[in-house]
């Protein structure tokens, strides 16, 4: 049924629920313990397929596309609930499919989004993996361990922060590499992955990067003119703005409170450029370069310290009473699940029953 062609021993069906029809792919005993797999940003769950396919016996994956992704239907983000709509999809996804209790691991944007529901669904989730994931207090435009805004409206997060000619690639489909750094497959190359790693299923990979909803209210979303550097603030639809800060409301405290408290196993790439505390995405860290011109300084907007955040909050998640524990991967980028799978899973399987 997927357009983008999967492993032997994937399922790919369409789900409907109260929300949304979701694209889902699956595998695994249909009586197994259930695992949900959410993806990252410009990707869909094609990516976790090989991931799905190693799960210890006795286990099921459920690995959905998001709202905005692959081929679940087309629906609008409302950016101004954060990472409400994907919260609410995948709890409705979890009731069609009678699912009462699920272990849950989310790569990147998919991580921020599991950290949202667990603030919003603690005894839903039996653990989560979080592989390379945004920062719980959003991707731009804050600051500090606690995610204060650099400026009040949100300003260098969101939709306008996303660089146009890849937005216009993705949007034409291109597979090529001639449009240099801008290219959906150079970019996947340069920064999903370590080089000169290539992964096996390249070319299905990138037909799943194509496969984001692209367009004004969609990726990357609708955005301000800012009085404040670097001039562009939020708007209100699609999935840049919806992991903005300006949007975070309580979900952080909402996290930390939680109870039940599942056990977390936070993995990463020593080496990522997307989610770091200098991040080549974040317009903190290009202006401090020099790449973006009229920058106000550390004080002011400097780079997120998006791994620092992380671990500040899994701290005081701990110091509540919950578990957490930090894997990282040397020579390592974005995606420590695909880069080094053996590894991954090993720790992965590990923490999912029981024995991390």
């Amino acid at each position: 049924m997927s357009k983008i062609p999967t492993l032997p021993g994937i399922t790919s069906t369409m789900v409907q629920t109260p929300h949304l029809q979701m694209h889902l792919l699956s595998s695994g005993p249909a009586d197994g313990e259930p695992v949900l797999f959410v993806h990252g940003n410009a990707s869909s769950a094609t990516f976790w397929e090989e991931t799905m396919l190693t799960l210890p016996a006795g286990f099921r994956a459920i690995a959905p596309d998001l709202r905005g992704y692959g081929e679940t239907e087309d629906r609008l983000i409302d950016a101004t609930r954060g990472c409400g709509d994907w919260v609410d999809d995948l709890l409705a996804l979890l009731d069609t499919l009678g699912i009462e209790r699920c272990h849950a691991v989310g790569h990147s944007l998919g991580g921020v989004v599991l950290f949202n529901l667990i603030a919003t669904a603690p005894q839903r989730i039996i653990t989560a993996t979080l592989a390379a994931p945004g920062s719980p207090y959003g991707f731009g435009g804050c600051k500090g361990l606690n995610g204060e805004l650099c400026w009040p409206d949100g300003a260098g997060s969101g939709g306008g922060t996303v660089n146009q000619a890849f937005v216009e690639r993705m949007a034409a489909g291109d597979t090529t590499e001639e449009a240099g750094v801008a290219a959906p497959r150079v970019v996947m190359n340069t920064y999903y992955w370590k080089p000169p790693f290539r992964p096996a299923r390249e070319e299905a990979l990138l037909l799943s990067m194509l496969s984001e909803k692209v367009g004004p209210q969609r990726y990357p979303g609708d955005f301000k003119p800012s009085p404040n550097w670097p001039g562009v603030a939020p708007g209100v639809w699609g999935p840049i703005n919806a992991i903005s800060p300006l949007y975070v409301g309580d979900s952080v405290e909402r996290f930390v409170a939680v109870n039940p408290k599942p056990p977390i196993l936070w993995v990463r790439g020593a080496d990522d450029q997307i989610v770091s505390d200098m991040s080549l995405f974040d317009v903190g860290t290009l202006g401090q370069l020099g790449v973006l011109p009229d920058w106000p300084g550390p004080e002011v907007h400097p780079p997120q310290p998006m791994i620092s955040q992380t671990r500040a909050v899994l701290e005081r998640y701990a110091a509540a009473g919950g578990t957490y524990r930090e894997v990282v991967f040397e020579n390592c980028g974005h995606t420590p699940y695909i880069e080094y799978p053996e590894q991954f899973n090993a720790a992965f399987h590990a923490h999912l029953t029981g024995k991390g």
